[in-house]
């Protein structure tokens, strides 16, 4: 049996590696993604004081944390029962949906972008944001970080700090905007949204004008039929900060909705022995293995799923995209028919851009956000709180038990990539198998192709390792220079 090991594999927020396994007829046996890293927040927390998670797990990953910041403020709001002031959320929605702008531009234009513009077999040297830019010209180069700038000017006023905020606290958040502020933000604001239609006009020029592109998202080796889960309001739009949960199934009726306190009713996590990240799914359906369909309680929780789960965008400019989407990928504007199509997550991710976009600027203009009634204090005594946000990877759930004090005595967390970690490997065994065929040269960009099902995902592997137990197998061998071994000490 040969093996193939693509190690690390690249493009992505963590570590892990890709092994594949080919018999003697040089077809796929099987694939593993490993993910060899570990965080123990749910071992770090405890001892802490609850008002203290917001900004502790904001340290868990340095790419998102205004999702970790968000969602343990809004637990440790439930902890304490306490409902914050409408322009306490308002301010935290603001920064939130100005966060999501910048972190899907970050991957569209950085980390998957290279693979459609620069090509998917191009040199590694050349696929990267520089031969993006090369590509596209340096205006779009200067546009990204212009957008980039302006996002991180908002983030840091609003939260703080431009990383590892430290505004949002249990009873709403610990500053308010001023007139001047939110005159200037208003500007960045629509700089937001323009850039989102430029995003758009790229998209369209590089990506759906190549009938080779189109080919590999609708025909390629790419396709599941999974159940899909996001947050929606209350007309089932989506929405990144507040809202239900909704799941609904391969042929897009619901399934569930759920409010975050009910979330356990619904998910479950399933472990297996050589990884160190979870595999959540769906408890009324129950765990059958690495297999997609309506009998497998394999979700997935991606700008794909969010779409699927929803009944459209809540603002006008991402709503027309979004039925442009579902007329051209299912011949349905409503988005009744679900998109399988795990390359189109990209589409889907700009599409959410710019509702992100377009949301900042409707809270930017709203009269109460500069208002100065942003915070009550809580009083109740302190005990169990859940809070849900979506992540840009996915649904984001923070749990934590205190005592009567309001140190915590346990936590559970499902991050955004752990939703999909499941989905992320049948993505890449899939890929695999299709790619990988008896005679067919095994090529760099062959590998990158696979690469690309787990990328579509927009992974962030070092936020999505945890353990229950906080102990990480570790293995040490001491050797003398010539390589003979001394000794070896385990902890399994």
């Amino acid at each position: 049996m040969k093996q193939i090991k693509i190690d690390p594999i690249t493009r992505l927020e963590g570590h892990g590696k890709i092994d594949i396994f080919l018999n003697d007829e040089g077809e796929v046996a099987n694939c593993y993604l490993q993910i060899p890293e570990l965080r123990g927040f749910e071992q770090f927390v405890v001892g802490r004081p609850i008002e203290e998670m917001p900004r502790i797990t904001t340290r868990i990953c340095g790419v998102c944390p205004e999702a970790h910041h968000m969602a343990a403020a809004k637990a440790c709001d439930d902890v304490y029962k306490v409902k914050i002031p409408s322009a306490g959320k308002k301010l935290r929605e603001l920064l939130y949906n100005t966060f999501f702008t910048a972190d899907h531009t970050v991957h569209f234009y950085a980390l998957a972008g290279p693979d459609f513009v620069c090509g998917p077999d191009a040199p590694p040297a050349e696929r990267n944001i520089l031969g993006l830019i090369k590509k596209v010209g340096l205006e779009a180069g200067g546009k990204v970080i212009g957008l980039r700038a302006r996002c991180q000017e908002i983030i840091q006023t609003l939260g703080g700090k431009k990383i590892h905020q430290v505004s949002a606290i249990p009873g709403g958040v610990s500053r308010g905007l001023t007139e001047e502020e939110r005159k200037k933000f208003e500007e960045y604001a629509q700089y937001m949204v323009e850039f989102g239609q430029f995003t758009f006009k790229i998209f369209e020029d590089v990506v759906l004008k190549n009938s080779a592109y189109v080919d590999l998202i609708l025909n390629g080796p790419y396709i599941h039929q999974t159940y899909y889960m996001g947050l929606v309001d209350e007309n089932n739009k989506v929405n990144f900060y507040d809202g239900k949960v909704r799941v609904v199934d391969p042929d897009g009726n619901e399934f569930c909705k759920y409010e975050p306190k009910d979330y356990l009713e619904h998910v479950a996590e399933h472990v297996e022995s050589w990884n160190y990240l979870k595999y959540p799914y769906l408890k009324k359906v129950g765990w059958k293995g690495f297999v997609d369909g309506k009998d497998s309680g394999v979700y997935r929780a991606t700008p794909l799923s969010r779409l699927n789960a929803s009944d459209g965008m809540a603002t006008p400019l991402a709503q027309a995209e979004y039925e442009k989407y579902y007329e051209t990928l299912t011949g349905d504007r409503s988005g009744k028919k679900p998109v399988h199509h795990t390359l189109a997550t990209h589409w889907a991710r700009i599409i959410e851009l710019q509702y992100a976009a377009e949301r900042v600027m409707e809270l930017i203009k709203d009269p109460e956000i500069t208002s100065q009634d942003y915070r009550v204090l809580p009083t109740e005594i302190p005990t169990e709180g859940i809070g849900i946000v979506e992540a840009p990877r996915g649904t984001l759930t923070h749990h934590y038990f205190t005592d009567e004090k309001g140190i915590v005595t346990k936590a559970n967390l499902i991050v955004g990539t752990t939703n999909n970690h499941a989905a992320i490997s049948m993505s890449i065994k899939k890929a695999a198998e299709g790619l990988i065929k008896k005679g067919v040269e095994i090529t760099e960009g062959l590998l990158n192709k696979i690469e690309m099902a787990f990328r579509a995902y927009d992974p962030c592997f070092g936020c999505a390792t945890h353990t229950l137990p906080g102990e990480m197998p570790l293995e040490i061998n001491i050797r003398e220079p010539n390589g003979d071994l001394i000794q070896s000490v385990k902890r399994f």
